[in-house]
Formats: C-alpha cells, sequence, structure tokens
C-alpha cells in the first residue's frame, strides 16, 4: 500500500484575526482559543495530551498543529508571545485603572453580597 503525498499547509489550522492598532491575534481554526494558552502550557512542560485535556474544545491533532506551528516558526511566535501578553497586561491594567459601568454595577453587587453573607457570621460572634 503507498500512501498518497500531500504536503500540509500549517496555517490551515489557524485563523489569523487582524485586530486594531495593528495587532493581530492567531486563534485555532473553528475555535475562539488563542494559540498563546497553549503554547503557555506547552511551554511549561505540558505534554499535548495533557493539553487535550485542558483544553476538551480542541482536538489533539489542533494541539500538535500548534505545536508544530510554534517549533516551526519559534522566533516569529516568541516574539508574537511577549507582545500578547504585554497587551493582555495593558489592557488587564486600563481595565482596572479605568471600570466601564456593567464592571463597576458586578464590583457593587459582590461587595453587597459579601456584606451580606458576613453579617449572620458576626451576629454569631
Amino acid at each position: 500500500m503507498q500512501l498518497a503525498h500531500s504536503p500540509i499547509n500549517l496555517d490551515n489550522y489557524f485563523d489569523f484575526l487582524a485586530l486594531p492598532e495593528g495587532r493581530q491575534a492567531i486563534r485555532i481554526a473553528g475555535t475562539r482559543v488563542g494559540i498563546e494558552f497553549v503554547l503557555r502550557e506547552y511551554r511549561q512542560g505540558a505534554s499535548p495530551e495533557e493539553l487535550a485535556l485542558r483544553f476538551p474544545t480542541l482536538t489533539l491533532e489542533q494541539i500538535h498543529a500548534t505545536i508544530t506551528y510554534y517549533l516551526a516558526r519559534r522566533d516569529e511566535i516568541d516574539a508574537y508571545l511577549v507582545d500578547t501578553a504585554q497587551e493582555q497586561q495593558a489592557d488587564a491594567e486600563q481595565a482596572q485603572a479605568e471600570p466601564n459601568a456593567f464592571r463597576q454595577s458586578l464590583r457593587e453587587r459582590i461587595d453587597q453580597e459579601r456584606r451580606r453573607l458576613q453579617k449572620p457570621s458576626e451576629i454569631q460572634a
């Protein structure tokens, strides 16, 4: 039996999204999972099988493709991962410094609920 040889285009496993300010996001095709999440776990020592357990919406094939894509373009993807981490940190800091109305309302409701739950324990003390 002879298998047909067909080159695999790794790019087909990913969606390349253009974001505001010239930024780019790389998502695993058909999902909302960014490669940065899978690769962070991989770079910390997780095996493909462990990754499949941590990301149940991904197939083992998608995980292997993500790892292979990273290994084939390590310098480029390492730079992407650094940029992405910095952008996520900046976004988190901005969200913390400038909470929107929904977030502020949610925090207030959480604080109210915490105070309500603490009252019975204060009575018992």
